[in-house]
């Protein structure tokens, strides 16, 4: 355990937003940048489809339904970035049966193309923009809300995927 928390403070970057507010967010987006990786890492894409016979959403999904959405975010903060992955995600799709998901290195490139750059478009948020509006059809959060949420829903996706690494047989996340 000693181990994991040292290399988690290796993780978490200097963190000195414009915002105070958003220090804890980025810190824990950090930590999400790096561990979406980890949770990747050595799964065989023939596996990438497989839901056990259920209809729980497969790892495919997951990973490019959570690279879709930060593209998303970033976008709504100004990043000028498209996504390779991005189209049958689209308007928060949810997971087609018939649809071919793109491979794991391509959701890792494009994780890698956006992550520092919305890093830096989170860095730099003001107090007035995490506070002004975000919309999306029939609802309505602030900014922060919207970030807030974001982060919360990266570490669910991320322990999705922790979880079908078990199931199909992998080894644990290396958090070290």
């Amino acid at each position: 355990m000693c181990v994991a928390l040292k290399r988690t403070k290796q993780i978490i970057m200097e963190t000195k937003t414009i915002s105070p507010r958003m220090s804890s967010l980025v810190d824990l987006y950090d930590l999400h940048t790096d561990y979406f990786k980890r949770a990747l890492d050595g799964i065989a894409e023939k596996d990438t489809h497989n839901r056990l016979n259920t209809k729980a959403n497969h790892i495919g999904w997951l990973s490019g339904s959570l690279v879709a959405q930060r593209f998303e975010m970033a976008k709504s903060l100004g990043v000028d970035k498209n996504s390779s992955t991005g189209k049958l995600f689209e308007n928060n799709k949810g997971i087609q049966d018939d649809a071919k998901y793109p491979s794991i290195e391509e959701y890792k490139k494009d994780w890698e193309a956006i992550s520092p750059l919305f890093r830096n478009a989170l860095m730099d948020i003001t107090d007035k923009k995490l506070e002004s509006s975000f919309e999306m059809p029939g609802m309505e959060f602030s900014f922060y809300q919207m970030i807030t949420f974001m982060i919360y829903r990266e570490a669910n996706i991320i322990g999705q995927l922790a979880l079908w690494r078990r199931l199909l047989g992998y080894a644990g996340i290396n958090y070290m």
